[in-house]
């Protein structure tokens, strides 16, 4: 080709990026990570130290490696179930996947003796753990309640129903009842129209992509699409926290493998709730502008989508993506990914929290997103 002569193939190319065709990967992204790198840059109430995010991954890792921190960890934790308490594989999706979708919103104004609790097992169980318990509490009591077939039964699943089911220790209820029976409903019409009625089909219809898993439950359930506005960017902020964390623990629970199998699970970031945020800020690897650190401090509401929230949130994506970077520079071998952070840093902070140690208070939001 002389100099004279078009390059067709350059052209192509190049009408192809204009016209915004370009695909150079046909490998799923979730977007969750570009979207809080944004809210970081343009944040104004939440900041990160960056030498404390670097002192705070040398300890993180080396706490990591003390406890032997592996997927494997996920099923050491007495309440999580496996597939022989359950039947078989696909009832333990089955659990995961009824399990993520009711993971929001526990905390409690009350002192810990007054709080929701669930009794099971000779134990009682708040936040998260209550959940878990009253799950399988349920499936004990001959209640079907990880079946999609159930959730659909409006005379069979009612408000009354689940009441039973998450029936408190203490006069405290479960927050946001009928908002956790719309989920279910809403689940089990969308697998029973795209996914023969069941979350397993879900799951193998990502191939293999952890990426793609998140997608399809932001695409196809509105009650895990996560996404909000902020500044009046025109391209919502993915945070997708429970979309996420049924994909970690879908990797966790079956340890890599079978259903659990995701050749890119490091595109997963921690999921932003509001106790990693709370750890992150006692270790001073983020802080806040004075206004928002004595909202949080006074613990009043901080509404849902507001930027003080979604700085919060995004902000604590960003931080543990830095630790998790300095982990990769500083230990290459590691193999250390934001879930296996995040994990390790939801356990460390309710252990404080039952030792009497927390020394800030988490931020208040009610929601069914976290």
């Amino acid at each position: 080709m002389s100099d004279d002569e078009p390059d067709l193939e350059l052209l192509a190319l190049l009408r192809q990026h204009l016209q915004g065709k370009l695909t150079l990967s046909d490998e799923p992204e979730t977007g969750v990570l570009e979207g809080a790198e944004y809210v970081y840059d343009n944040a104004i109430d939440v900041a990160i130290d960056m030498r404390s995010c670097k002192n705070a991954a040398a300890a993180i890792h080396a706490q990591m490696r003390q406890k032997d921190y592996s997927p494997a960890t996920w099923a050491t934790h007495e309440l999580h179930p496996d597939a022989f308490d359950l039947g078989d594989d696909a009832a333990l999706v089955a659990f995961v996947f009824t399990m993520d979708l009711l993971n929001f919103s526990f905390w409690s104004e009350k002192p810990e003796a007054e709080r929701f609790t669930v009794e099971y097992r000779g134990k009682r169980w708040t936040g998260y753990w209550s959940l878990v318990a009253a799950l399988r509490r349920a499936l004990d009591e001959g209640i079907p309640i990880t079946d999609s077939h159930f959730w659909q039964d409006e005379e069979e699943c009612t408000l009354e129903v689940l009441q039973q089911v998450f029936r408190s220790s203490t006069s405290e209820e479960i927050p946001l009842l009928p908002e956790r029976l719309a989920c279910l409903r809403e689940a089990g019409k969308v697998l029973y129209e795209k996914y023969k009625c069941h979350p397993a089909n879900l799951v193998d219809a990502a191939n293999g992509s952890a990426a793609g898993l998140v997608n399809l439950l932001a695409r196809d359930f509105s009650c895990f699409r996560d996404e909000h506005v902020f500044e009046g960017r025109r391209k919502p902020i993915r945070i997708l926290k429970r979309a996420q964390i049924l994909v970690a623990d879908l990797w966790a629970c079956f340890e890599g493998e079978g259903y659990g199998e995701f050749r890119d699970i490091d595109k997963i970031t921690m999921f932003a709730d509001y106790r990693v945020p709370q750890i992150l800020n006692s270790m001073g690897c983020i802080f806040y502008s004075p206004p928002l650190d004595t909202a949080i401090h006074a613990k009043r509401n901080i509404p849902c989508g507001g930027s003080w929230e979604m700085q919060l949130r995004a902000c604590s994506i960003w931080c543990v993506e830095l630790i998790r970077r300095e982990i990769a520079r500083q230990h290459p071998d590691s193999h250390t990914n934001a879930i296996l952070i995040d994990f390790f840093l939801y356990d460390t902070i309710k252990e404080m929290e039952a030792s009497g140690q927390e020394n800030v208070p988490h931020h208040r939001t009610r929601s069914i997103w976290y």
